[in-house]
């Protein structure tokens, strides 16, 4: 095989016993000296906690791990949620030939020579091939192109881990030919057994450290459902408090050695408690006031203790019409653009995408007049102040329509200079309403100032309300 696979290659023969590679070293056996959190990797599947959805009997991961099934699947999910534990699982369980490729550094000349020393094997009676690549969304459409025919086929069962959203990273033929199974981000009461089981096993900290359960909670809070990250926070604040301890007695590591240890001061946010509702509130009330700073450090305060984004993104889509409105109609473009780039993109970098939607809305003119106007509608409505669609409203398109008088007098606006024309829009018998009242904010005020005259012309009230002779009736 050529040089260059060799330096993004690892194989695995079926008794589990590891050829290593360069470049490859993450499926060695970790040696004492390795991190800790490649240390604590489970070695079963009796061993993994969290993704209990897709480790019931008969579930595709199980199969895959447990039964030999030629199934190529695709594991998306966020860092730190079990990906490459999966293909870590699959590689020293199965009887196939394991064969791991990292599309940080491969490429389609790689792809081919996996998949022609794949054919070799089939064609001589040899084991089945499993092909594992790790960051798969960096793979481009050729060299995605480059695997079709042989998962087509099962020449190789493909393993496939990524971060970003499958349906806009993995080319639709691919995609259909691949089960995907999707990793949620640990829960934090899964990532605390991970972190207790770290502190006793001896293949991690074996009993040597305690950890107050001020710092556990801290720890926890920040990994924000990875375990990859509280792993590694535990295993620097158990070594700064083994460093300050000289060695002596028992060691515990408390609330201020762990904030020293991951450089994050532990902040007081519970997100199901009163902190979470206080952060917001006052994290909106800044963008409302027009404090960028301010409302900059509630979203910062937020990110930091582990906040959902797509929470955060859901209230930035909520404020642009609620608190911005017709003063800024692009704010709500804005805050749908920052949600669908924390779909695509995901934290930490999608904190940029937030930052920008946070600042053009809390710099923007301000204006509750929709939030107002809907609010009066909802409660003439609740109030029973309706009535039945006008004549001229009611749908004449289906048969029969027409001969109940559906669309007659109908007056098309278009057909008038002016683009608007006298006519009944509210129900009949209800007076009329003037829901929506501009200000003068921002591009909003164009709108108050044309919009009186729009009432006038509607209304029949106008000097110029009167429909020209010559306009047309459509349905």
């Amino acid at each position: 095989m050529s040089s260059d696979v060799d330096s993004a290659l690892f194989e695995v023969g079926g008794e589990g016993v590891g050829r290593q590679r360069a470049g490859s070293a993450v499926f060695a056996e970790p040696g004492p000296d390795a991190p800790l959190a490649v240390r604590m990797r489970p070695r079963s599947l009796d061993e993994l906690i969290g993704q209990e959805h897709l480790l019931g009997p008969g579930a595709p991961l199980r199969r895959l791990v447990e039964g030999d099934a030629p199934l190529s699947v695709i594991l998306w999910g966020p860092p730190g949620s079990g990906k490459t534990t999966v293909a870590h699982l699959v590689a020293h369980a199965t009887s196939r030939r394991f064969v791991a490729l990292s599309a940080l550094n491969a490429g389609v000349k790689d792809v081919r020579a996996v998949i022609e020393s794949a054919r070799q094997q089939r064609r001589a009676g040899g084991r089945q091939t499993v092909l594992f690549i790790d960051e798969a969304h960096r793979f481009n459409k050729t060299q995605q192109d480059s695997l079709l025919g042989a998962v087509e086929d099962r020449t190789v069962t493909l393993l496939a881990a990524t971060t970003e959203n499958p349906y806009f990273s993995i080319v639709s033929p691919l995609l259909s030919r691949c089960v995907l199974l999707t990793l949620e981000p640990l829960s934090e009461e899964t990532v605390r057994r991970l972190t207790r089981r770290a502190l006793a096993e001896e293949r991690g900290l074996g009993g040597a450290v305690a950890l107050h359960p001020d710092a556990e909670d801290h720890l926890v809070r920040l990994a924000a459902g990875d375990a990859r990250k509280a792993l590694t926070a535990l295993e620097a604040a158990a070594g700064s408090a083994i460093a300050e301890s000289g060695g002596d007695g028992p060691v515990e590591v408390d609330l201020a050695v762990a904030e020293a240890a991951v450089d994050i001061a532990a902040l007081r946010y519970d997100r199901d408690g009163d902190s979470h509702y206080d952060i917001t509130s006052a994290f909106i009330k800044s963008m409302r006031g027009s404090d960028v700073d301010a409302a900059l450090h509630w979203l910062a305060r937020m990110l930091v203790a582990g906040e959902d984004a797509r929470f955060v993104a859901r209230r930035l889509i909520i404020f642009a019409s609620e608190d911005v409105g017709m003063a800024d109609p692009t704010a709500l473009q804005t805050a749908v653009a920052a949600a669908q780039a924390v779909e695509h993109v995901g934290l930490p970098e999608a904190r940029l995408n937030l930052a920008h939607a946070v600042t053009h809305l809390a710099t923007a003119p301000k204006s509750n007049a929709v939030t107002t106007a809907i609010g009066k509608a909802t409660a003439d409505v609740r109030a029973g102040r309706t009535g039945p669609v006008p004549r001229a409203l009611r749908d004449a398109h289906y048969r029969g329509a027409v001969g109940l008088g559906h669309g007659s007098g109908y007056r098309y606006p278009h057909d008038d200079s002016r683009g608007v024309v006298p006519q009944r829009y509210l129900p009949e018998g209800m007076p009329d309403a003037d829901y929506y009242e501009p200000t003068q904010h921002g591009a909003e005020k164009p709108v108050a100032e044309r919009l009186p005259r729009l009432r006038r012309i509607v209304r029949g009230t106008a000097s110029d309300a009167v429909t020209p002779p010559d306009a047309k009736e459509h349905e």
